[in-house]
């Protein structure tokens, strides 16, 4: 009952903030919208009725002569040759933006990067690649590649955090003096050399990231540990022979997660932030992956391109600005539910 109350109170506490809370809404849309990215930008249709028989190319791979045409390799919807013979016999439902984010349009009237017009909002890159098409499916990449990594990082952060905070003595000293180390590594460089001895993919670079990222929430978990274990609960717990684990577990961490959740969106920022100065700076996913900051990296080649940096730069600011205001909304109403707690204590 009393854990309820609490939870009521952090939820009235961070709705009565209405940046956070209406950041929180704008981040969940946009959260939907991006994994929707293969049914709202994509080259191939979403649904095809030819010759009285349904298709599916989204899910499935179908020869150009499955729908009148003369070769048998995969059917390139974009040709007008085929569209015309599929709406001989039938018709075809195209998403909302025609383009994949590795789709070359050839029939561009101006050279590449060609500026915004109606059929491309946010114009072309030096590819001749929709930029509208590319930013969808960056947004996507940054915001996966952000939560993966956040997860991870908040486990591993987590778990040294509390053997550090909870133990102590030489266990907590050795601990720190290692963390001392390991921050003092360059990560740019440590990028840099395995870009150079491996090819960067998505899963590879979270992984190099990943061995840095958990370090930053360390602190918070320690010192959260160190300030509970010493109450009269955990002493009783531990005369009652209760195991480390058990409190750990079920005594101690519920109160260090206030202050991980507190800083999730915040990790979250970092590493979104991280990918796309990588992306930008050559480092990061591999052509022709969209990322931001291959966006950002095409916009300062193209300095006579304005709108391929704009939409880079606008895109990648609202989606920190957003984490941002939810982190500070979540540190805010839990910081409200401590001064309500210590007032009535009082």
């Amino acid at each position: 009952m009393k854990k309820r109350i609490l939870n009521q109170r952090r939820f009235l506490a961070f709705k009565q903030n209405k940046r956070a809370y209406f950041s929180l809404w704008i981040f969940a849309v946009l959260f939907i919208i991006c994994m929707s990215a293969e049914f709202i930008a994509n080259d191939k249709p979403l649904f095809v009725r030819y010759a009285g028989a349904n298709y599916f190319p989204l899910f499935h791979d179908y020869p150009e002569t499955t729908f009148g045409g003369d070769f048998e390799s995969i059917a390139n919807f974009n040709d007008s040759y085929l569209q015309d013979k599929i709406r001989e016999k039938g018709f075809f439902v195209m998403p909302l933006i025609p383009y994949a984010y590795d789709s070359v349009i050839y029939d561009l009237p101006t050279p590449s990067p060609s500026p915004p017009s109606l059929k491309n909002p946010l114009g072309t890159d030096d590819l001749g690649r929709d930029v509208l098409a590319r930013l969808l499916y960056g947004l996507k990449t940054s915001i996966l590649f952000g939560l993966i990594l956040t997860f991870f990082s908040s486990i591993i952060g987590l778990f040294i955090g509390a053997i550090c905070g909870y133990f102590g003595g030489k266990i907590d000293l050795l601990g720190q003096r290692l963390i001392e180390i390991w921050s003092g590594m360059p990560i740019l460089f440590v990028l840099i050399i395995f870009a150079s001895l491996l090819e960067p993919n998505f899963w590879s670079i979270l992984c190099v990231i990943l061995l840095f990222s958990w370090i930053a929430l360390v602190p918070f978990v320690r010192a959260e540990f160190l300030k509970v274990r010493n109450l009269d609960y955990i002493k009783a717990a531990k005369m009652l022979g209760v195991s480390h684990f058990r409190i750990m577990l079920y005594h101690i961490l519920p109160n260090a997660l206030v202050a991980t959740i507190t800083y999730l969106p915040f990790i979250l920022c970092g590493s979104i932030t991280t990918l796309a100065s990588l992306d930008f700076l050559g480092l990061g996913l591999p052509p022709p992956s969209a990322s931001l900051g291959e966006i950002l990296s095409q916009g300062k080649n193209n300095l006579n391109a304005p709108w391929l940096g704009l939409s880079g730069f606008f895109a990648l600011s609202f989606l920190l600005c957003l984490l941002v205001f939810i982190g500070e909304g979540l540190r805010d109403c839990l910081r409200s539910e401590n001064i309500l707690i210590k007032e009535k204590e009082q």
